[in-house]
């Protein structure tokens, strides 16, 4: 005879913890103020990174043509590194005290990147969707990294030039050889 087990009683009505664009002060040696303008840069650039990583997963499903086999794992190699990328973000802006940004509509209401049809568009309108989104977070990323070491910000510098723009440049790469015409 099988035993029914209750599910536990939790209630979900209660306060958050910590509201979304506050910061908690943390014993890491830097500034209320500079950790709160660090969370917020990187929560955009997350938002972004995350927008990135849905774009190579819609296209690795709907790539079509002759080159779909190179572009369809392409696309999801890119995309689980997009998504490293996530996790090292969010958990940097819980290091700084912050809080992510996480949930679909927040990011679909934060991010700087264009919103692509729901159709499947050919590879090559994929690959320039992708290589602006690309451009989008490199500007920031640089334009961060740069902020970040003037407020004495390494952790977040180092995570912007040793991570984001190393993965993000090697990606736009790859992409942009696909769109080389070779005689």
């Amino acid at each position: 005879m099988s035993k029914l087990v209750a599910e536990p009683h939790v209630e979900i009505d209660q306060p958050e913890l910590q509201a979304f664009g506050t910061v908690v002060k943390m014993p890491n040696g830097l500034s209320e103020d500079v950790c709160r303008k660090a969370v917020s840069s990187l929560n955009q650039l997350l938002a972004d990174t995350i927008t990135l990583r849905d774009l190579y997963k819609k296209h690795h499903w709907q790539v079509a043509g002759p080159t779909f086999y190179q572009l369809h794992l392409l696309f999801d190699k890119h995309a689980e590194q997009q998504g490293e990328l996530v996790d090292a973000v969010a958990e940097r802006i819980q290091l700084l005290g912050g809080v992510s940004v996480a949930m679909a509509r927040d990011v679909a209401a934060m991010t700087r990147i264009e919103t692509p049809p729901s159709g499947r568009e050919a590879p090559e309108t994929q690959i320039s969707r992708l290589l602006k989104a690309h451009e989008v977070i490199l500007k920031y990323a640089h334009k961060g990294a740069e902020q970040a070491e003037k407020d004495g910000d390494h952790g977040s510098s180092d995570l912007l030039t040793s991570k984001i723009i190393p993965t993000n440049e090697f990606q736009v790469w790859f992409l942009s050889q696909h769109l080389v015409e070779v005689h």
